[in-house]
Parts: structure tokens; sequence; C-alpha cells
């Protein structure tokens, strides 16, 4: 079965979606699943991010690398994890700094479908990945299908917000014109890097003092 891309988003995707590359992905996609791989998030969460909001509406991109890979816990928005299920260590370290630089108590859970109601693009470089084994969707097409897309996101709306953690999602930098837009770029969350620029990198702060700037609504980062 082939992912349709929601309508709002498919007028950024336009070159994409007629490049031999997407009908290659979908094809590896199901040949993995017909060779009995188990593949996160399932197959109707793969593009939640996009469901969850229009471009029109995104005010920040967070950008992560891929889906979590342990069972239950990718739902389609990057960082987070379905209500119920352990917050993984990245998302500790992410409410950890947000603690720090707001002075705002975390919640406990790890969802965050609330921030994408309030125009959080909740992002992976790459939307799929194989259980247990990191990265194992890497350069299948996925990198193609979110560089267009941030690529034309940057173009058609002014004033965005991006933060972009970790190697990976720096390399995304060169999609974006950040003279348009404010571009955030510290170590990763994750426990082998957060310690080495991402705790302490206040960029919850200078996400909103940018947008309230620029006469945009601040992301309430409590409400999740």
């Amino acid at each position: 079965m082939s992912m349709t891309v929601p309508a709002a988003w498919q007028p950024l995707l336009a070159d994409y979606l007629a490049n031999p590359a997407w009908l290659r992905l979908q094809s590896f996609l199901e040949s993995e699943t017909a060779a009995g791989k188990t593949i996160y998030p399932p197959q109707a969460q793969r593009l939640a991010a996009l469901e969850a909001l229009a471009p029109e509406d995104v005010r920040v991109v967070i950008l992560g690398q891929d889906p979590y890979h342990g069972a239950g816990e990718a739902h389609g928005l990057s960082f987070s994890v379905p209500h119920g299920v352990r917050m993984p260590p990245s998302l500790r370290n992410i409410w950890q700094e947000i603690a720090r630089d707001l002075g705002v108590t975390p919640p406990q859970h790890g969802n965050l479908a609330g921030w994408a109601r309030q125009g959080v693009l909740l992002l992976n470089s790459v939307l799929t990945v194989e259980a247990d084994c990191a990265a194992s969707h890497a350069k299948k097409g996925w990198e193609g299908f979110t560089d267009c897309l941030i690529e034309q996101l940057a173009a058609r709306h002014p004033n965005l917000v991006f933060m972009l953690w970790g190697s990976h999602a720096h390399k995304k930098a060169a999609r974006i014109e950040g003279d348009r837009h404010l571009l955030l770029k510290s170590a990763h969350p994750s426990p082998l890097s957060a310690y080495r620029g991402f705790i302490g990198n206040g960029h919850f702060s200078a996400a909103n003092d940018y947008l309230r700037a620029n006469s945009r609504t601040p992301i309430n980062w409590e409400d999740v």
C-alpha cells in the first residue's frame, strides 16, 4: 500500500513526488514488510508529522535523525512517544533543557502532540526504521523527501525557527535561507552528546524571543 502525502504538503513536495526516488522508496518499504521485517512507526503514522499541521501553520521545526527503533515508541513525531510509553533518554534531556531554560516543571509523559498543535513540525530526516536497528533506513530515499520539504517550506514561509541538533541535522542548514529564518544549532540531546552543548543551549527561549520579535505567537513548551 502506497503512502499518501497530505494534500496541504503536496505542492511543496511536488518535485520529489514526481521523482522515481519516491517510487523506489515505497517499493523498498513494501519489500521489507513482505520479507517479514518490523518497520517503525506503523504505516498509518509514517507521515504523522505532516498530518498534524499545514505548512502555513508551522512556526518551529525540530529536526530529528530517524524514529525510535524500540517497540511501541515511534508514532511519527520526532522525539515524541505515545502516552504510556517510557520517556527515552534524548527526550528526558530535552525536558531537562526546557526546565533549565524556562524554569518549568517537565510533564510525566513524552507525547509531544501538543507542540504540533501549536505549530511545531516534529520532523525526522528519515521517517522509518527497522525494529532494533538504528539508521537502517538511511540512504533509502527519505533524505531527498525531507530535503525537498525543508527547502520549500523555508522558501515559501518566512520567519521560521529551525532547531538543528547534531551533525546530521546541521547538514539540512544548506537547504534553508538563513537570513529569512532563525537557525539554532547545537549538539544532539542523546546521552552521548547532551552535555557537550545541548544542555545549556537556550533554544526554547531563543525561539520564543524570535517569534515575538516577528509578531508571531510564541510556543507554550509546557503545553503537551
